[in-house]
């Protein structure tokens, strides 16, 4: 992908003394006090941050949080806490400014947070006039925030269209060549892991892989509506049954090309949906009327780990089970422990698979973990995201 890198403009000492804005994804989830309680998204963007510091620029950062309504700000979308914790993890002060669109004070060698974008009048319709006012504030504008890729907001978007220069920051650009490197040019065999409780939600991510994978891997309640469309009863399990026709759409596209989407032949059940129901293994055949299928048996989760290890790409999005349960979790564990095994290129996202990577420890042998939920999903159907859309046709013009 064709885009402007701040790596290199920083690295050409084209950023010294310059005021770049980074839009960054400072979108972390709080407690009722007010309280961080996960922090993941601030630590991935200091990188940025403390590139742009220590090549001397005026630094700028600003983030959306939760889901404030625009012209109206409240204490509970304040990035106060952000500012805090970033300051920590930074070393140095960093002062939170409100009402910043009409001006910025800041000093080359410092760095300042601005106050939640998204309470700002238009900035989610990507209002034309709010974008050209961020625009003027700044030289160098640095879109940091895949998790908002997917998204044409005037902090995104807009101000990329009318900024001197728009470029891709370190963690947007990993994303970027991780997903090049996953899906445009993938390594053989692409095995994907596409998991969750609708097909509905998947469809198109489904149809699109099925033109590009050699095994695809579905879970969950996806693979429940793909064990019926095979002709398999599976009791009062979740399913979709209006979604039949489409699910043989996806096994017979990926059959036209010799490739498979393999159909589990045993399962876990249970007879109620809680953490201490009493699991059984059964074989796919013999699923009782008032059974639930909660995760894949042993015997489909030896088999699918075998396929793993030998992959030559892999793109997880989505446990295979209800792992949160014990019971229920075996499935997930022995596929999770078989891409972290692997030789493969694994890139995995969305929030239940961070989690599942998470209880298993395997974070260090993920090939690229996604920070971007929807991001990630959109860029799986194969759509292309207005950030990279916008950063590629300024760096062309």
């Amino acid at each position: 992908m064709n885009v402007i890198r701040f790596s290199d403009l920083c690295a050409r000492g084209q950023v010294t003394g310059k005021r770049v804005f980074i839009r960054a994804d400072l979108n972390v989830p709080q407690d009722d006090a007010g309280n961080i309680t996960e922090d993941t998204r601030i630590r991935a963007s200091v990188p940025c941050i403390r590139m742009a510091l220590e090549a001397g620029a005026a630094v700028m950062v600003t983030s959306h949080l939760g889901r404030p309504t625009e012209g109206v700000f409240t204490p509970a979308d304040s990035l106060a806490p952000v500012a805090t914790r970033l300051a920590e993890l930074l070393g140095r002060p960093v002062p939170l400014l409100q009402n910043w669109v009409d001006g910025v004070s800041v000093q080359a060698g410092e760095v300042v947070l601005l106050e939640n974008c998204r309470v700002n009048k238009g900035e989610k319709k990507n209002n034309e006039e709010l974008a050209k006012k961020m625009a003027a504030l700044c030289d160098i504008f640095v879109h940091d925030a895949f998790g908002t890729a997917h998204r044409a907001e005037a902090s995104t978007y807009g101000i990329a269209q009318f900024a001197k220069v728009a470029c891709a920051g370190p963690l947007l650009a990993a994303e970027m060549d991780a997903i090049t490197l996953a899906l445009a040019n993938p390594k053989r065999p692409m095995v994907a892991i596409v998991a969750g409780s609708k097909v509905s939600t998947k469809l198109t991510i489904l149809k699109s892989l099925a033109s590009k994978v050699d095994q695809l891997i579905v879970g969950g309640g996806i693979a429940n509506t793909f064990m019926l469309a095979a002709g398999l009863k599976i009791g009062k399990s979740l399913a979709e049954p209006d979604l039949l026709d489409d699910a043989r759409a996806v096994i017979e596209a990926m059959r036209a090309r010799g490739a498979a989407v393999p159909i589990p032949t045993d399962v876990v059940t249970a007879k109620t949906f809680a953490a201490d129901a009493p699991a059984t293994v059964k074989a796919a055949t013999d699923v009782a009327d008032d059974d639930l299928i909660l995760d894949i048996g042993p015997q489909t989760a030896a088999l699918l780990a075998a396929q793993l290890k030998v992959a030559g790409t892999i793109v997880w999005n989505g446990p295979v089970g209800v792992f949160e349960f014990p019971a229920f979790e075996n499935g997930t564990r022995v596929i999770a422990h078989a891409i972290a095994e692997s030789s493969a290129f694994s890139i995995a996202g969305g929030g239940d698979t961070l989690a599942a990577i998470a209880k298993y420890g395997i974070e260090k042998q993920i090939g690229y973990i996604s920070t971007g939920g929807g991001a990630f999903l959109e860029v799986l159907e194969g759509k292309t995201l207005p950030a990279f859309e916008i950063l590629t046709r300024r760096a062309s013009a």
